[in-house]
């Protein structure tokens, strides 16, 4: 069990993993927005869209001139999701310096996610990884059903330490484990991360949990005793998967920073303008926001 780590990193995926599965499609003004009231908040690394097909993921249409379209500071990152050659070329097209690849633990998933197997897809990402190095691009990783599979049940975490590591041997910098379904809990996330980091090094790991079960911030927790200071969240706790029945929203970002700074540990994002970024978006989407904190805030009209 390691020390809580000083500082922590948020990957805010709100702009990407949070809307792609919304009821509600919103234009490429508003996501634009969206982007850049979450910088304002202070996070540094937002997943901001999707090359794929507009066809099976419609809220991700348009990816392309968000990307034209995003601010450039020092020290701010955009990744977006390529699936195959033909995101990465869209991708580069649209000046894309930050991409993400993506693929599952399990056969089903896989094939109901990518329409391949995870061989097929494994073998796919490594030519585009390799595409992406060679521009200059860098290239983060996504495993999906790290936890349980929504069609196969419980994975096998030897299968997940394995598959981790194909994907840092491809060149990513990172690798982001992903509870997809939200069933994990969190003894059962400390001994994947500590199993995992036996191949992968905890500072190349990351974690992504959603909050079907509400287990996302304890989750995090559980993470965070193994070593690892990265995790994906998604503010107003927007989004799931659309290739994963039953999976709700992303573990809310304004949730992860509430326990973070309670245990003491610096994100460089300020909670009460996040808890409005959340508020905000969720009103264009026509709900309240999901996360907890959000709720309470809204309340009581202060934090702490």
């Amino acid at each position: 069990m390691s020390a809580l780590p000083a500082r922590a990193r948020i990957v805010e995926v709100g702009p990407r993993d949070g809307l792609q599965n919304e009821a509600v499609a919103l234009d490429i003004d508003t996501r634009l927005e969206l982007v850049r009231r979450l910088m304002d908040c202070g996070l540094r690394d937002i997943e901001a869209g999707a090359f794929v097909s507009p066809r099976r993921v419609p809220n991700m249409a348009g990816s392309g001139d968000l990307a034209r379209r995003l601010p450039a500071p020092e020290g701010v990152h955009f990744p977006c999701l390529v699936p195959n050659d033909t995101g990465l070329d869209a991708a580069l097209a649209a000046g894309c310096r930050d991409i993400a690849v993506f693929t599952a633990v399990s056969e089903t998933f896989s094939q109901r996610n990518t329409a391949c197997s995870v061989a097929e897809s494994l073998q796919r990402l490594s030519g585009v990884a390799r595409r992406a190095l060679d521009a200059g691009v860098r290239v983060r990783g996504y495993l999906s059903c790290v936890a349980t599979c929504p069609y196969e049940g419980p994975v096998a975490a030897e299968r997940v330490a394995d598959l981790a590591q194909r994907l840092m041997d491809m060149g990513c910098y990172e690798v982001s484990l992903g509870d997809t379904t939200g069933t994990g809990t969190p003894e059962q996330i400390r001994r994947l991360f500590d199993l995992v980091s036996r191949r992968v090094p905890t500072d190349r790991l990351a974690g992504h949990f959603h909050d079907t079960w509400g287990m996302g911030v304890a989750n995090v927790y559980a993470a965070l005793l193994s070593g690892v200071s990265v995790f994906d969240a998604s503010v107003g706790g927007l989004g799931g998967c659309p290739f994963a029945p039953g999976a709700s929203g992303n573990v809310a970002t304004e949730d992860v920073v509430y326990m973070l700074s309670g245990a003491g540990i610096e994100t460089g994002v300020a909670l009460d303008e996040l808890v409005d970024t959340a508020c905000w978006i969720s009103a264009r989407l026509g709900r309240p926001p999901a996360s907890r904190v959000a709720r309470a805030h809204r309340g009581s009209g202060r934090i702490g």
